[in-house]
């Protein structure tokens, strides 16, 4: 039996992707080993984020050559897609796949055991406005599924590749949404999280259905489904529709990842975003009126081109005012081929650095201050793994609906399931927690009779 390895880098998207490549490797046949294993095929499913992902796709890639230079090494995904020759160039690699055509991996692999000659097998993304459907009933490891909705953006940031490397915004179609939704549920898991490129930009490109439409259809027709997670969304996207949606429902969680990236008019206008403040700050308020208790996480560049000390500050001063719950704080790294990279007044590292500190210390006290809220209150969490820190202690470590990490006693038979625990000392970067019961049909009663 032909034995297959994947490794992937970067986002939600890409190991989203990586499940589905397996899922037709294993209709073939093949056997799933690890990636630092002997495998007649090496998966690497590549990022192109910033430079530096580039960087490591190459280095994984040669290391799955060294491992076996027999083996077929097939590369694909964003890197893949915007830098095929780069790629072709590296010694030992057989075949490059982009972001699209994936269903044909497994017949250039064919082919290329017959012909021992390299395939590139990447077109041309921006041509492509159909979504390309991978099938994943299950994921291998992971209790929370991830199923993606949308592919490709249309923003064109001035610091993001990511247009190039996936295309225009493309929809999935909803029948196919709501049956893999359920395809999901009945494999266990209670919780999906939506996920895609520009996951809050679904149905842009639909004459008349768009993401409200797929989150209430969802909660009506998923029958078992417990939580519906939005990876990302824009605060464009948060419509009065779609916050309508969420105050209505019984699903949606209290967490939303809204991508800020800088919290100053004058560099959201040099970054190209579609957004001021002033916007940002009404959808916020009225998202959080809809849902008490919300967390609010997002994502920061720190030192863009031309950032002033003043502008900085905005950024700092908005996060404060409004108690993001975390933040993923990122300093500007140049991405060639994208015209922030081109800019004058590049930032200094050290200045850059200087300031990612600050936000990183402003993110961690206020994630301990909203956690604080929860002390002693009873939440409900999905038991995930073993607390890596100490896995012998017979604590597990899950999220609760409001994207707390808690750290609490349980047993293996609780993993994936959705268990009631008292959080008995708050902090960051884990909640500890006791276990109080898990949740039963009784709460499922309970739970109709209140709607």
């Amino acid at each position: 039996m032909s034995q297959v390895a994947f490794h992937t880098l970067g986002c939600k998207v890409n190991h989203y992707e990586t499940e589905a490549i397996w899922q037709l490797f294993k209709a073939q046949g093949y056997d799933r080993v690890d990636f630092e294993s002997m495998a007649d095929v090496y998966v690497i499913n590549t990022c192109t984020v910033t430079n530096t992902g580039d960087k490591k796709s190459r280095q994984v890639i040669r290391r799955a050559v060294r491992k076996n230079p027999d083996a077929v090494i097939c590369v694909t995904g964003c890197y893949a897609q915007t830098s095929p020759a780069e790629i072709m160039a590296i010694p030992g690699v057989d075949i490059v796949v982009g972001t699209q055509d994936r269903t044909k991996m497994l017949d250039y692999i064919e082919q290329f055991k017959q012909e021992r000659k390299p395939i590139n097998g990447v077109g041309n993304i921006m041509k492509n406005r159909v979504y390309e459907e991978l099938d994943v009933p299950a994921f291998t490891d992971r209790t929370r599924a991830s199923l993606k909705i949308q592919e490709g953006c249309n923003n064109f940031c001035t610091f993001c590749i990511i247009p190039w490397a996936r295309g225009l915004m493309r929809s999935r179609d909803p029948k196919e949404v709501i049956h893999q939704a359920q395809q999901l549920v009945d494999a266990g898991y209670k919780e999906i999280v939506l996920t895609g490129i520009h996951t809050g930009g679904y149905g842009q490109d639909f004459k008349d259905y768009n993401l409200a439409m797929l989150l209430s259809d969802m909660e009506k027709q998923v029958k078992g489904l417990k939580r519906i997670r939005i990876s990302s969304i824009e605060a464009s996207q948060l419509t009065d529709e779609v916050i309508e949606v969420i105050d209505k429902s019984k699903l949606i969680v209290r967490h939303m990842h809204i991508p800020l990236q800088s919290g100053s008019d004058t560099v959201l206008k040099r970054m190209r975003r579609k957004y001021t403040m002033a916007e940002y700050e009404e959808r916020l308020l009225k998202l959080k009126k809809a849902l008490p208790g919300l967390a609010i996480t997002s994502d920061v560049i720190v030192g863009f081109p031309g950032e002033t000390e003043e502008e900085f500050m905005e950024t700092y001063n908005f996060i404060k005012k409004h108690k993001f719950a975390e933040l993923h704080v990122f300093p500007y790294s140049k991405r060639t081929g994208t015209p922030a990279a081109r800019m004058e007044d590049q930032i200094d590292e050290e200045i850059k650095n200087e300031r990612v500190h600050r936000l990183i210390s402003l993110s961690d006290q206020l994630a301990k201050e909203y956690a604080s809220n929860f002390e002693n209150e009873v939440l409900e969490v999905i038991p995930e793994e073993k607390f890596k820190d100490d896995p012998a202690s017979g604590l597990y470590e899950g999220y609760t609906d409001n994207y707390l990490k808690v750290v609490f006693p349980a047993t293996e038979d609780m993993v994936g399931q959705i268990v009631k625990v008292k959080i008995t000392k708050s902090g960051y970067p884990y909640n500890e927690g006791q276990f109080v019961r898990v949740m039963d049909e009784i709460d499922e009663v309970n739970q109709q009779q209140a709607i």
